[in-house]
C-alpha cells in the first residue's frame, strides 16, 4: 500500500519560503499567482494486508506532523 502525506503549515503561520516562490513567481512575470504556502511530500510504502495493518499510516502522520526535527 502506498500513502501519500502532505504537510504545510496551518493557514495562520506566515510562510517565508511561499512569500520568497510568489514575489519570484512575479518578477518572472507570473502575475496572476496569488499566495503560495510552502510544504512537504512524503510517500510511504507500507506493507499491509488488511485495512487494520494499514492504520500504522496514521500514527505515522501523526509522528511526522508533530516531529521538530522532520518539519
Amino acid at each position: 500500500m502506498k500513502a501519500r502525506v502532505f504537510v504545510t503549515l496551518k493557514p495562520s503561520v506566515f510562510d517565508p519560503q511561499g512569500r520568497t516562490i510568489a514575489e519570484a513567481l512575479h518578477s518572472m512575470g507570473y502575475t496572476g499567482v496569488g499566495d503560495v504556502r510552502q510544504g512537504k511530500y512524503f510517500e510511504l510504502e507500507v506493507d499491509a494486508a488488511s485495512a487494520e495493518e494499514a492504520s500504522i499510516t496514521r500514527r505515522i502522520v501523526l509522528a511526522i506532523e508533530t516531529s521538530p526535527t522532520l518539519w
